[in-house]
């Protein structure tokens, strides 16, 4: 399977926020993601990348 590992960068720094991921959708401002087991979250954020090779997705822009 091609499961997704989600970063968040802020400043110099990246932190893994979410393991399985194997859904991503973005609307205004938001992004929702959804793993194999039926997890959800939303996040306002920015996408900067998808690496499909590395099965990475990297979020910027965090807010609260």
């Amino acid at each position: 399977m091609c499961l997704s590992k989600l970063y968040v960068e802020q400043g110099t720094e990246r932190e893994l926020l979410m393991e399985e991921v194997a859904s991503l959708a973005v609307q205004g401002g938001k992004v929702t993601l959804k793993t194999l087991f039926g997890e959800r979250k939303e996040i306002n954020a920015s996408l900067k990348e998808v690496d499909f090779l590395n099965h990475t997705i990297t979020l910027v822009d965090l807010k609260d």
